[in-house]
């Protein structure tokens, strides 16, 4: 993409004779597929929206000339308890290279709480019931200036959400839904909530009713009535959840808790425009002769590396993400401007459903930062978020056919997935039913001593993560026909209940049993980020 021209929207293209072979993400590797001519579409993300010229300034702007609120420094005062709250490791994927936003944000912040004389800030990584982030990650997030200023005197830290002294009941819902906040977040004059929308699930309510909570209230939309009735978590007009987290929010305010919301949208350039990795946001037939040697170079030396090392390189990418918005003010208001920036760099418009959607999965999701993409992460990418990426229909027919590419190993990072580990070996070689794991076993899991243990003092998912995950895919679950996982461990795929191919062609062969012969075929070209606007 040339400097002086406009990025090109996202498109679907017609699969006919001349069309090149697809690529297809295939976990820490690719795979270049054809599909079926006259009868197959490919959905293409749109080019990166340019990013804002001066990131610094737009932030400094967005600080002192808010949305129905008043400027951060009027609400900043000598002797006041300021909080800052940021998104966790979970996003952006892959993590951005530095500064990152979140960095630039909170120094933004502190400068203007310095000048004000604001000595009493604390600093949390609003994690929910993800693992705690480590040092690294925790310097990439907020830069180094922060973490050596702020993390040794214990002020900079990770969420707990199972301490005992660290959690606030504030009441219930209209709805009955029990809600629950950081006690340090409660007890502060302001909290500053510093957010990153990559997806249009991100943000508003959901920052700080999730990541600053716990089991007690997310046990009230993080579970499976709550996931069939989301439509599609992406479009927050259609989602139980997003509706839940409102309410959630709806007390937080009634409680009197202070909260200047603070968030960014940043384009989709994942791969940047040159490079090693370059060819993986081109269109097929765009690839160069330089995009074509180095992808079979990259195949090639793939061929002799060790899942570990594989793992390894594609885990030090960072992405060459750019800002393009940030709001900050009243939560509700802020989040309608984030929603529609975030839209603007997604939406693709598609015409009508498919009978078989097919998709490549990267070796990245929220869950496995430096980490193991194991086979429960597997289906919450494919079945939890991929197949949610739309907005009006999915982009399947009900009673239709996913068929996903990735290795699913039968593999699990021992301190990061414990719960996970228990969770595919006991609950789901007994039944992959969501009803059925949400009534016979998520309280024990949710309420285990030691994965209780292993979430506070270790770099452990909390103990019900794993089900969390599991119902993600409850609304694909319950819509499509049947899924199918491209080479894939076969023993890994059938513990999900899935069905395991060798190839895209007999993956094809065998969804002809659901969806008849002489199926339409959509792939979805992702990542780049992409969402579907399904008429």
């Amino acid at each position: 993409m040339s400097a002086k021209k406009a990025p090109r929207p996202g498109f679907v293209l017609d699969v006919d004779s001349s069309t090149p072979p697809i690529l297809f993400h295939h976990g820490e590797g690719f795979r270049m597929e054809k599909l079926p001519v006259g009868r197959s579409r490919v959905i293409y993300p749109a080019e990166p929206i340019r990013g804002i010229e001066d990131p610094d300034q737009a932030i400094r702007d967005a600080l002192d000339n808010p949305i129905e609120n008043e400027p951060l420094r009027a609400q900043l005062f000598k002797g006041m308890k300021l909080t800052i709250a940021f998104d966790d490791i979970s996003l952006p994927l892959p993590p951005m290279r530095k500064p990152d936003v979140r960095q630039r944000i909170i120094e933004a912040v502190l400068d203007i709480a310095a000048e004000v004389g604001v000595d009493d800030v604390h600093i949390i990584a609003a994690l929910a019931l993800h693992r705690r982030m480590t040092e690294d990650e925790l310097r990439h997030a907020v830069g180094d200036r922060v973490y050596d200023a702020f993390a040794p005197s214990g002020k900079l830290y990770n969420h707990d959400a199972e301490d005992p002294d660290g959690m606030t009941h504030l009441g219930t819902t209209n709805h009955g839904e029990e809600v629950q906040l950081n006690t340090r977040a409660v007890e502060s004059d302001l909290t500053v909530y510093v957010n990153i929308n990559l997806v249009s699930m991100d943000g508003g309510h959901k920052s700080t009713a999730t990541g600053l909570s716990g089991y007690t209230a997310l046990r009230h939309h993080h579970n499976v009535d709550t996931m069939r009735k989301s439509k599609s978590f992406m479009d927050p007009e259609s989602s139980e959840l997003h509706t839940k987290n409102w309410r959630q929010g709806d007390v937080i305010r009634n409680a009197g808790i202070k909260i200047f919301q603070i968030e960014t949208t940043i384009n989709n350039n994942t791969f940047g425009e040159t490079g090693p990795l370059s060819m993986l946001q081109k269109r097929e037939w765009e690839w160069t002769g330089r995009d074509r040697a180095q992808y079979l170079a990259m195949q090639t030396g793939m061929k002799y590396m060790s899942n570990g090392a594989k793992r390894k390189a594609f885990h030090s990418w960072q992405a060459p993400y750019e800002l393009t918005s940030v709001q900050a003010g009243e939560i509700e208001a802020v989040h309608k401007v984030t929603t529609a920036n975030t839209y603007a760099q997604h939406l693709v418009p598609v015409e009508g459903q498919t009978d078989i959607l097919t998709m490549g999965l990267p070796y990245i999701s929220p869950y496995n930062v430096n980490s193991v993409m194991n086979p429960i992460l597997v289906q919450v990418l494919g079945l939890g978020y991929f197949f949610n990426l739309y907005r009006g229909k999915p982009l399947v027919r009900e009673g239709g056919v996913l068929i996903m590419s990735h290795p699913t190993p039968w593999e699990f990072h021992p301190v990061h997935h414990p719960s996970y580990i228990d969770f595919f070996e006991q609950v789901l070689a007994d039944t992959t039913d969501p009803i059925e794991i949400e009534k016979k076993y998520e309280k024990q899991y949710a309420e285990d001593e030691w994965y209780r243990h292993l979430y506070r003092t270790s770099y452990a998912y909390h103990g019900v993560h794993p089900f969390y995950m599991w119902y993600w895919g409850a609304h694909a679950m319950e819509h499509l026909g049947s899924v199918i996982i491209v080479g894939g461990n076969a023993r890994a795929v059938r513990r999900l209940g899935f069905r395991p191919a060798s190839t895209l062609q007999d993956a094809l062969e065998m969804a002809s049993d659901t969806v008849g012969p002489q199926p339409t075929i959509t792939h979805f070209h992702n990542p780049p980020m992409l969402m579907a606007d399904v008429t």
